[in-house]
């Protein structure tokens, strides 16, 4: 490999100490070297267990470093040797282990690093117990701590982790049996560190360790193989949103404890009200989708004036488990209007539901003003602020008349001001004006002389009664045009936001006509809405496309209605909207537009390649006609005027040699033909698959009887015990034919191809194991195109159909079929059928060590293949 970049991490990871770490790296080394890749050993400890140092024997070892430290003498990994012999691929075992002190690195994996760093490929060996993160654990569990530890984050960093795993059974087994350590020692290994409950411990700690690493494997295997039910059960964890900025803690909070459960699911919920343009910021609710779908979690809008019901309908409508709340943003006197949301939500989700308060920054921080609303005020404000402006000011007279407090008229009118301007900020200017009435009349009666007349004596007081209307109503009428300009610039904030998000999605063209009209339907909280278009103008509407309940044929069934041009319209039911809402909605109406001659355009550009396609098709097709259907012919053609010549006396055995060879060409030619029709038949969409339940173990046989002497080339593993398939057996017979044929020609005479089935969730894997020159990673996807060779195929093999007709055959019945390296070298296709019926899941064992082989398969040296 060149020099130019940084090598390969590959290590083994043991359960426990003697699970066979050493051994496995040994017997991967002998396979790279039996490829010819230059392989070194740079350090491999023995323990002086026989079996492993006989696998020492053929392969080159790095003379070792000699170290004197206190009168003894060490050997260590030699790190300029190995740099300067710079192998293709270089051994280094106890990847923990400490270095003696005036070595080059304090530790192994430093000088692990230092290799990696040169280009060269490291394979490498750790226990579980020496994973730094684990010390405390481990401690605890086996009363040894581990001196000698390696960061996680450098084993995490590995390219290849698999796990070496053994039951505890046969690990005493084994060190009952001393090949592990010398006989008198083992009674005591087998009474202290090995007894069975500390093997199990570490056993576990290794399996759920792997099994995070391999989480991500696990997740793109299911999304290559269409994979959707739950394997295992899931958490459904529910985040409430406001959107305020406290929302992004509450999604990595939520993150995380889906994290600590197989398979949780992150489900962040915005509740808004029906009352125009939503009420959070509609900038900060995109960055929180954004955020939520990164981490694997989905977004949901839901209208709901009582929001705690409604999170709580949600919540148990999803069958969530958990839910994750804010602590709240009011301030200690706003608790007077309620308990607030979380604590609703935590007295009535029941016992069924776990609900998280979590703390942020933003706590008791205030709400401040409504970052989308109108200009119009809620029932509840006006309802509120007349009962401060009516309300109050009787209350207040109740009380200064009842303790006889004589604080003076002017203090008097002070007060009932104060009320006036109260009412002014709660409900606005109508209750305000109540209020300064109606106290005027109070402070006329109870506390300008004469009392309890309507009739003022001193012209003074008349004066300060005029004078207190005045400034109430003054006050009054500033206090509510100052609130309305506040909602008002709040609105221009928020339809700004949503006029960026728009000309964003337009410059990104990441938007969907779906997706946008559901975002019309959020932000608008409308039931549905709908984008109609018609040809002409007396032609008939007809729906390009739709979100909702609700569906609809005019623009006149909607309650409102938007054109854009002459024939396109964006139509909405669900409560008619005021006037400053269109502005937005026009800017809505014409993405839609937009986005919709956009799918239109692709469409046709997916057209166009179709037919490009086609024509590449046709030119490859013409190519392998002129070439690939000739040679059978011409074989063919000239055995039979050798057989009719009159000139030549034929002996039997060479008229059967001739016969044999008409024959041979007959079949590739038939062979040849068969997957070209296939292949029209794909290309046309006229492929029927006429499916059934069938036993695999009867299809699999039948489709090896054309393969050359099977029994000698393919070892076949397929267990009665498998659920029945789901499939056509003609088309699976085919593919499975054509399938292990290729794997026969590329596999070595003496390694015959391996066809084994097991079972994976609701799946049966069929898979082909050949140890061939095997496929780079970029071309494993090229190989099931139609007339493809690749590499060094030679002329003649095939015209290049035989994996397309495959994979085209699987994919018509509902499975799949892909490629993926032979551990040790080689190509293994991976054929993926649903099961007829519904199969228990593999152990978590299983599984973890399936995904750890997956992830170590090592990628030797690559040649030609064709499909």
């Amino acid at each position: 490999m060149g020099r130019g970049t940084r090598g390969k991490l590959r290590i083994y990871l043991g359960s426990a100490p003697g699970v066979g770490k050493t051994y496995a790296m040994l017997s991967e080394a002998h396979r790279r070297v039996e490829r010819g890749t230059d392989c070194v050993v740079a350090f491999v400890e023995h323990h002086d267990r026989p079996r492993t140092e006989v696998m020492l024997h053929g392969l080159e070892q790095i003379p070792r470093k000699e170290l004197a430290y206190r009168g003894t003498v060490f050997h260590e990994m030699d790190v300029d040797a190995v740099l300067l012999r710079a192998p293709a691929v270089a051994l280094v075992d106890e990847l923990a282990h400490t270095n003696v002190p005036g070595s080059r690195n304090a530790k192994r994996w430093q000088d692990v690093e230092e290799l990696l760093g040169a280009g060269i490929d490291v394979i490498s060996t750790v226990n579980i117990q020496h994973l730094e993160s684990l010390g405390d654990v481990v401690d605890s569990i086996t009363g040894v701590r581990q001196r000698e530890t390696v960061p996680d984050e450098v084993v995490r960093r590995a390219d290849q982790i698999e796990l070496v795993d053994m039951s505890p059974q046969s690990l005493r087994r084994r060190m009952a049996h001393g090949n592990i350590y010398k006989s008198d020692k083992v009674d005591a290994a087998l009474s202290n560190y090995f007894r069975p409950g500390n093997l199990t411990a570490l056993r576990e700690l290794a399996l759920l360790w792997v099994a995070d690493r391999a989480d991500e494997y696990l997740q793109e295997y299911r999304g290559e193989h269409n994979i959707r039910s739950t394997w295992q059960a899931r958490e459904r964890i529910v985040v409430g949103l406001t959107g305020g900025p406290e929302g992004r803690t509450l999604i990595r909070r939520a993150a995380r404890l889906a994290e600590k459960g197989a398979g949780g699911e992150v489900l962040a919920v915005y509740i808004a009200r029906s009352d125009g343009l939503t009420a959070a910021s509609p900038k900060e609710l995109a960055v929180q989708r954004t955020l939520v779908e990164d981490l694997g979690g989905t977004f949901h809008h839901v209208i709901g004036d009582d929001i705690p019901a409604a999170l709580l309908e949600f919540a148990r409508g999803v069958n969530a488990t958990q839910i994750v709340l804010g602590s709240s943003r009011r301030k200690t006197w706003q608790y007077m209007f309620g308990p607030g949301v979380g604590a609703t939500v935590a007295r009535e989700s029941g016992p069924d539901l776990d609900v998280h308060i979590v703390t942020h920054d933003e706590v008791a921080k205030g709400r401040g003003l409504p970052v989308a609303r109108g200009a119009r005020l809620g029932r509840s404000r006006i309802v509120w602020g007349w009962l401060t402006g009516i309300g109050g000011p009787a209350l207040l007279a109740l009380v200064l008349t009842h303790t006889h407090s004589d604080l003076g008229l002017a203090n008097d009118m002070l007060l009932f001001l104060s009320l006036t301007v109260a009412a002014a900020l709660v409900g606005g200017l109508l209750p305000a004006l109540a209020s300064a009435a109606f106290g005027s009349l109070l402070l006329n009666y109870f506390f300008t002389p004469p009392l309890h007349l309507w009739t003022v004596a001193d012209p003074r007081n008349i004066v300060a009664i005029v004078i207190f209307v005045g400034v109430a109503v003054s006050v009054a009428s500033v206090v509510d045009l100052a609130a309305r300009r506040t909602h008002q610039a709040a609105r221009l904030r928020a339809e700004s936001e949503i006029l960026a998000f728009l000309a964003g999605s337009v410059l990104r063209g990441d938007t969907s006509l779906e997706a946008l009209l559901e975002r019309v339907r959020e932000t608008f909280a409308m039931e549905s809405v709908a984008l109609l278009e018609r040809e002409g103008d007396t032609a008939p509407w007809t729906c390009a496309a739709s979100v909702g309940t609700q569906s609809l044929g005019r623009p006149e069934d909607a309650d409102v209605d938007m054109p854009v041009g002459d024939h396109l319209a964006l139509a909405l039911t669900g409560r008619v909207l005021p006037a400053e809402d269109r502005r937005v909605l026009a800017a809505f109406a014409a993405q839609a537009a937009v986005v919709l001659d956009r799918q239109r355009l692709q469409s046709e550009a997916d057209t166009a390649r179709a037919l490009a396609e086609g024509n590449r098709i046709r030119t490859a097709l013409l190519a392998a006609v002129s070439h690939d259907l000739r040679t059978p012919l011409a074989g063919i053609k000239a055995s039979v005027s050798s057989l009719r010549s009159e000139d030549v006396d034929w002996s039997p055995e060479d008229q059967a040699e001739l016969l044999a060879g008409i024959e041979e060409g007959a079949d590739r030619l038939d062979h040849l033909v068969g997957n070209l029709l296939d292949m029209s038949r794909l290309q046309t969409g006229t492929v029927t698959p006429l499916i059934r339940e069938i036993d695999l173990d009867e299809v699999v046989p039948m489709a090896l009887v054309g393969v050359p002497d099977p029994d000698l080339n393919v070892d076949l593993d397929v267990p009665e015990t498998l659920p029945m398939v789901s499939v056509d057996k003609g088309l699976l017979e085919r593919a499975v034919a054509n399938v292990v044929e290729n794997a026969v020609k590329y596999s070595p005479p003496d390694k015959p191809v391996l066809v084994s089935a097991s079972t994976l969730g609701d799946r049966v894997e069929l898979r082909v194991v050949d140890r061939g020159p095997g496929v780079p990673d970029e071309a494993k996807d090229r190989i099931f195109e139609p007339f493809q060779r690749y590499g060094d195929a030679p002329r003649g093999a095939g015209v290049g159909l035989g994996l397309a007709v495959a994979r085209g055959f699987t994919e018509a019945m509902g499975g799949t079929l892909g490629a993926e390296d032979t551990p040790g070298g080689g190509l293994t296709m991976v054929l993926t059928l649903r099961a007829a019926t519904r199969t228990t899941p593999d152990t978590a064992p299983e599984a973890v060590r399936t995904a750890g082989q997956a992830a170590g398969q090592a990628a030797g040296p690559q040649r030609g293949r064709h499909a």
